[in-house]
């Protein structure tokens, strides 16, 4: 039998990702993540291969102490017909026939999923206010209660000790859209492990408004010591993990800066410092704070004066220099737009450079999306930043505009793996449509007209008959194939998340609690799973129904879900398949492209992460 997997002793880049050989990308240094599921069939047991692996990489399963494979494994997944609820599994990884290394001992999950118990904040009453929000009036006389519910999350690994930690983003539901007048409550991030210790809680303040467009968190190992941070904005009245206020040059902690009268303009926050904050992943103390560029009153022409589109956040992390990581804040889109790039050496954060595109009809000005990507498209070795219709390269310097203007959602992949490099898959708001793009140039390669906001759209691999994705729109009924672009069949489609789920090398498809398969011979998608079915589980972020997170959390190179709790608002529960799978892949995690979408998932309007090259191509079908 064919081994269906690729092991190489060298970095990270050119194992995965062809058009970042030469970036100096360090993957995490990851555990086997094993977990062991019970089902049907037997105890379903998963590992992690690392991209670290040589060819002479091999794997021993343990049952109670005892190897119960035959020969030396070389996938990563086994159903055990004789294992048993209370059996502990460990994996044996051999290198050369010599044992190196243990994994942590697990037993079974009941079911396909776990638990995670939080520690929900209470609930609120904002003060009282009467706003007009498109032309309804909103009486709150005696103040607005609000509750707390799971939103966005991000993985890191806080403490270093090769397992990823949960960080939460609570959101009240009184959260508003930048467009929206009123007060909200405030905002909280959690961290727990994944056996539910809650490690911290920062509390943001009431300075720092809530909703999908303010907090866009990034978790991630900035200083290269083998621990993540946490960063994201903050203001007088921020509270980090240890207790303390995030302050900077004798700024009151106790000022209240939202808007308190004004029907356009109530509870909007259009005064006050602002502030960019690194917190230490581990306790949630604050390491670093600097003012936070650009400041809202950089310009006067953002588009209004209502702390609408001033409001506008993105954020990112990229290599720039192609040999450490940099934190990326992003702020306005429809008209000005400005992205200010950091390095973080442990204690400081040091500005690496601000872009200003203040000019219509040049630079970034207008291109923005509800969502950003970063990958080296260019082959230089260092990333770039998909700033919606247009990018940004390396050094804050443009590198192409489309003109094609503001949209919802942003995909990039080697969508064409007969073209050189990689390309963009977007949707437009002002113009209507979608297109492809070359993601290096710009280059239209595709466009389809659409005479109103096409609100929704997705690329992903669900048809092996072709070549490359397939991607679809709400700007009509057609599924288009990237190869030759031609019309694979008609009807309306999940357009939501991509992930791999069984055991193919396809996508499957992720809408709200539901995957979906495409059917090759009914030219349709058919539901494999409805994760209400097994828990009462609800999705995020209201109509676009995205997930909490997806990501390959646990287990082999398939991704995990994580939903929260509709009954409780008190857990999360996280989801991983329990299918076969005879491909042995490198953790997800490992590919620069895929591990950097991790990262921005969370931002804006949530889209699905992508890895940087063409999996059949590498693997096979």
């Amino acid at each position: 039998m064919k081994r269906k997997f690729i092991r190489a002793a060298m970095s990270l880049a050119v194992l995965m990702c062809p058009s970042v050989a030469s970036m100096a990308f360090v993957p995490e240094k990851l555990d086997r993540g094993t977990v062991a599921v019970k089902t049907p069939e037997g105890i379903f047991i998963g590992w992690r291969s690392l991209s670290t692996d040589g060819d002479s990489t091999f794997f021993d399963l343990y049952r109670d102490g005892e190897k119960i494979n035959p020969k030396p494994l070389s996938v990563t997944n086994w159903v055990d017909k004789e294992g048993t609820p209370t059996s502990q599994y460990v994996v044996r990884t051999l290198c050369g026939g010599k044992e190196i290394e243990n994994s942590r001992p697990v037993t079974p999950w009941a079911q396909p999923y776990m638990r995670i118990h939080l520690n929900r904040p209470a609930g609120g009453v904002t003060p009282p206010f009467h706003a007009v929000n498109r032309g309804r009036e909103l009486d709150r006389p005696n103040g607005e209660p609000y509750q707390y519910f799971p939103g966005d999350c991000s993985v890191g690994d806080v403490d270093g000790d090769g397992q990823y930690e949960i960080v939460l983003r609570w959101d009240p539901s009184n959260s508003r859209d930048n467009s929206f007048r009123g007060y909200t409550g405030e905002v909280y991030l959690d961290c727990y492990k994944l056996d539910g210790t809650q490690l911290w809680r920062i509390n943001l303040g009431r300075n720092i408004r809530a909703g999908a467009h303010y907090t866009q968190f990034m978790v991630y190992d900035l200083d290269g010591d083998g621990r993540s941070e946490v960063a994201c904005k903050t203001a007088p009245g921020t509270i980090d993990g240890a207790g303390q206020y995030v302050l900077l040059n004798g700024d009151d902690p106790q000022a209240d800066y939202r808007t308190p009268v004004g029907d356009n303009v109530v509870g909007t926050i259009m005064a006050g410092p602002e502030y960019l904050t690194v917190f230490d992943g581990e306790s949630g103390a604050a390491l670093a704070t600097v003012p936070y560029q650009p400041g809202r009153d950089i310009t006067t022409e953002w588009g209004d004066n209502n702390a609408n589109r001033s409001e506008r956040y993105l954020a990112c992390v990229a290599w720039l220099d192609g040999k450490r990581p940099s934190l990326v804040m992003c702020r306005g889109y429809y008209t000005n737009a400005y992205v200010a790039a950091y390095d973080f050496d442990g204690r400081q954060l040091k500005l690496r450079w601000l872009h200003r595109s203040e000019e219509k009809g040049r630079g970034l000005y207008g291109e923005g999306a509800h969502s950003i990507s970063v990958a080296d498209v260019d082959g230089d070795g260092c990333d770039e930043i998909i700033f919606g219709a247009a990018a940004l390269d390396h050094d804050g310097t443009l590198l192409h505009r489309t003109a094609l203007g503001h949209g919802d959602a942003l995909h990039v992949s080697d969508l064409m793996p007969d073209r050189p490099g990689l390309e963009v898959f977007m949707i437009h708001e002002e113009r209507g449509g979608a297109d492809v793009r070359d993601a290096r140039t710009g280059e239209i390669l595709f466009h389809e007209d659409d005479n109103k906001d096409t609100g929704r759209g997705i690329a992903a691999d669900i048809d092996p008959r072709y070549r490359g994705f397939e991607f679809w729109s709400l700007a009509s009924s057609n599924i288009y194939s990237t190869d030759g672009f031609k019309v694979i069949a008609r009807g309306r489609m999940p357009v939501n998340f991509r992930i791999y789920w069984d055991g193919d090398l396809c996508d499957e498809l992720l809408d709200g609690t539901r995957i979906s398969k495409w059917n090759i011979e009914k030219n349709r998608c058919e539901t494999s799973i409805d994760f209400r079915e097994l828990q009462p589980v609800s999705s995020c972020n209201g109509s676009k129904r995205t997930p909490s997170i997806t990501a390959d959390i646990l287990g082999d190179w398939r991704e995990e879900v994580i939903l929260w709790d509709r009954e409780t608002a008190s857990d999360l529960v996280l989801f991983t398949t329990t299918i076969p799978t005879s491909y042995c892949i490198p953790t997800l995690m490992h590919d620069p492209v895929y591990r950097m979408s991790i990262v921005w998932q969370n931002v804006a309007y949530n889209q699905p992460p992508h890895l940087g090259f063409y999996l059949p191509d590498r693997y096979g079908h």
